[in-house]
């Protein structure tokens, strides 16, 4: 057994709000990512390319800079503003908001990429189907081409999953105490690097193994036929 010298609580306090902040923003990347895929197949083509251009550009900016960018850059940057107006104010982020809303943006992009080869996926007899039964738009996306395009999007969004779980390590970075800034904190209380930082690995390690089972049963229960709506 390893010894976490009493540090044991701090480590499980680091996995709770690691948990909550990357499903919290998964959950907003995948409504990003949602909106962002049909915005830009739809036929506002000023929209589309400025979607593709935000699809483009985070995904070509390492997520630290923009977390970094976010909590630090941001403030100052209002800060500045009100000082050339003549207006004195201090602006601070709440580095969970922070952490969250980054992770989101980031990751919504790489989501929106994911539901826009999924919705590519679906035959487009499917769409016509829809139209031959006289289905509007919006009646044809919710009842016919979503349930599909989840059944495609399922692989994509659990490698998004895994990869977002792994770049939470990052908002240690503005104090937020979730697990690696926890195991960090205890590292250097007990002088035990190697012990705490081994186990946020088996901790990060385990989760995308439970990640890996659930997605595997996830693509198993879609093939049978469960999620679906093909006419």
């Amino acid at each position: 057994m390893l010894d976490l010298k009493g540090y044991g609580w701090l480590l499980w306090d680091g996995v709770q709000l690691t948990v909550m902040v990357s499903v919290v923003s998964m959950v907003g990347a995948s409504v990003v990512g949602m909106v962002a895929a049909l915005a830009r197949l739809g036929r506002c083509g000023a929209l589309s390319l400025l979607v593709e251009a935000y699809t483009t550009v985070v995904r070509g900016i390492p997520e630290l800079v923009l977390l970094l960018l976010v909590y630090y850059g941001a403030p100052t940057l209002v800060q500045d503003l009100a000082a050339t107006f003549g207006h004195k104010v201090v602006v601070s982020i709440n580095p969970f908001a922070a952490g969250i809303a980054t992770i989101t943006f980031i990751y919504g992009a790489f989501a929106s990429e994911v539901f826009r080869a999924a919705y590519l996926n679906v035959p487009a007899g499917q769409h016509e189907a829809a139209a031959v039964l006289g289905l509007s738009r919006l009646a044809a996306l919710r009842l016919v081409i979503l349930p599909q395009l989840f059944r495609y999007a399922l692989p994509g969004l659990g490698n998004v999953w895994m990869v977002l779980v792994k770049a939470t390590a990052l908002i240690s970075v503005i104090q937020l105490p979730e697990l690696m800034r926890n195991a960090d904190v205890a590292a250097r209380a007990t002088r035990m690097p190697f012990t705490f930082f081994l186990v946020a690995c088996l901790i990060y390690l385990a989760i995308t193994l439970a990640s890996m089972w659930g997605q595997a049963r996830a693509e198993g229960w879609a093939s049978r036929g469960v999620v679906g709506g093909r006419l």
